[in-house]
């Protein structure tokens, strides 16, 4: 295609709201980050690679006939991990990584997002994004 030599009324959509087909015998649980492995989505886990897609919004299970998971992306808290590769205020604007599909650590494979945030409660991980 040519360049634009006049305006064009570009079509839009929210990118915070995606729907991703499931993998072979996956179940996401609502909550969860999941991943998308050849295109389809499956639970995010610690010996993935890439990032993570998106948190699911409900639970989707290829059992219970659903053949697509409604995922967000956004800033939500996860649980720290244990100990050795727990994220601290030093790794605020740094990677989290997934450590299971409700866990992130500062070390790992799968990127889970950026960390913007360390409470008591949790770590606050804005999912989709990499530093």
């Amino acid at each position: 295609m040519a360049a634009l030599n006049k305006d064009r009324a570009t079509p839009e959509r929210k990118g915070d709201l995606v729907a991703d087909p499931l993998d072979a015998g996956a179940t996401i649980y609502a909550g969860g980050m999941y991943v998308l492995k050849a295109g389809k989505a499956k639970p995010a886990a610690a010996s993935d690679s890439g990032a993570v897609r998106a948190v699911a919004r409900k639970r989707a299970s290829t059992a219970a006939g659903d053949a697509h998971v409604d995922g967000l992306i956004s800033v939500f808290r996860f649980d720290n991990a244990a100990s050795g590769s727990a994220i601290t205020r030093a790794e605020i604007g740094a990677n989290a990584y997934v450590v299971d599909d409700q866990t992130v650590g500062k070390t790992g494979n799968c990127i889970a997002g950026v960390v913007l945030d360390v409470e008591d409660a949790g770590v606050w991980v804005r999912i989709g994004a990499k530093a």
